[in-house]
């Protein structure tokens, strides 16, 4: 019989050819959660790029995930604000609000967006001013792109955009491995107060391999403003050493009034010459995904930390052992007050302004406290938050 058709293992069906000397075996991925039909457009059975996973190497891309905050105002310097992987960018452009918004594009299947709002303006801004969102990325995760061969992979970049400032808006990717090599391109903001989906396709970079660890090697950068130091050239869009002033030729200021305000979501950036639809994630996955670079392990008051230990009657030591392996060994962010975090022993209890990081690992962090007076050698306890700025993370972003 020609052109046999087997069932082989669970989710493999194999397909003979006409005289049944070749054959291809089509695997359905666990990931599909809905019935498809699947479309062979050449004679090498090429699988969609849809059905495809892990294609997206953003994180956090549909802004799901916000364990910092969901709102901080008041923004004037660098840093991750409220959403994860999400880094802020500034260098003296105005002040803003940054949120996790539920203004999104209809019917598209998103839940959030990352919104900036202008709060303080910067219509005439100096030269060296600026302000971008940036994402960053490990070397030993983009190895298939092959950077720095000749068989260098195309990247395709999608994302929903809404403003009420239109005009040009530019979005970089650099190789921060090798002296900032970047490709920039350009988008337009047509409609005011519409969302727009926007596509982008960079070319292949042949000069430059990236490093193959866990290191920040690669970074997209959206420009949302930028001062004559970054705007005075020629827009590089092809693949060049790095020059401050090719990096935003053309982008529009959106600190020049407070009444901007810019979101974006369903981010995506993929290998090739063409857009898939977004891959969305379970929630699980994408706060796992968040958590190898930060871990919230307490916020707010009367949150249970872990256990504590007395090793003098002065000092407290605690262990909080992470979820999952982060990049690197993290450090311990908290914010610290007056009677901040509060230790439940036998017969009392002692209150605590800080700690200090002793030793951290990728998998638990161990922490201090040397100015407890009441306890018992050898006593533990359970250790609590104690006020609603209490706050104690594990940090190992990139």
């Amino acid at each position: 019989m020609a052109g046999i058709i087997e069932v082989k293992d669970q989710g493999k069906v194999r397909i003979y050819d006409a005289d049944n000397s070749n054959y291809v075996d089509l695997v359905v991925p666990s990931t599909v959660s809905s019935n498809r039909t699947i479309t062979i457009p050449d004679a090498n059975l090429n699988i969609p790029t849809s059905l495809i996973p892990n294609r997206n190497i953003i994180i956090n891309g549909d802004m799901s995930i916000a364990q910092r905050a969901t709102s901080t105002a008041s923004i004037t310097s660098s840093g991750y604000h409220t959403l994860d992987r999400w880094q802020t960018g500034i260098g003296s452009m105005g002040t803003w609000t940054q949120s996790q918004s539920t203004d999104v594009p209809t019917g598209q299947g998103f839940a959030k967006s990352l919104k900036m709002d202008c709060t303080t303006a910067n219509a005439s801004p100096s030269a060296g001013n600026s302000l971008v969102l940036a994402t960053n990325f490990e070397g030993q995760n983009l190895q298939y792109l092959k950077k720095g061969t000749s068989s260098a992979e195309s990247t395709t970049l999608s994302f929903w955009v809404k403003s009420n400032k239109t005009g040009t808006y530019i979005t970089e990717l650099m190789d921060n491995d090798n002296s900032n090599r970047h490709i920039n391109k350009s988008y337009t903001i047509s409609s005011a107060d519409t969302w727009e989906k926007k596509t982008i396709t960079f070319a292949g970079d042949t000069t430059g391999a990236l490093g193959n660890d866990n290191g920040n090697s690669f970074t997209i950068n959206f420009w949302l403003a930028g001062g004559s130091n970054y705007t005075s050239g020629t827009l590089q869009t092809s693949w060049g050493s790095l020059v401050q002033a090719n990096r935003a030729v053309g982008q529009v200021n959106l600190a020049d009034s407070t009444s901007n305000e810019w979101y974006m979501t369903g981010l995506q950036l993929e290998a090739g010459t063409s857009a898939s639809d977004f891959e969305f994630l379970p929630v699980d996955v994408n706060l796992q995904r968040c958590q190898r670079y930060y871990y919230l392990v307490a916020s707010g008051s009367g949150v249970n930390i872990n256990f504590v230990s007395y090793n003098t009657a002065s000092n407290t030591t605690s262990r909080v052992f992470l979820p999952t392996t982060m990049r690197a060994n993290p450090t311990l962010d908290i914010t610290t007050g007056t009677n901040y975090y509060i230790a439940y022993r036998g017969g009392g209890s002692d209150e605590i302004n800080a700690f200090t990081l002793d030793t951290s690992r990728p998998n638990y962090m161990y922490f201090y406290d040397s100015s407890t007076s009441s306890g018992t050698i050898g006593y533990s306890g359970q250790l609590n938050t104690n006020n609603s700025s209490s706050y104690i993370a594990a940090d190992a972003e990139l």
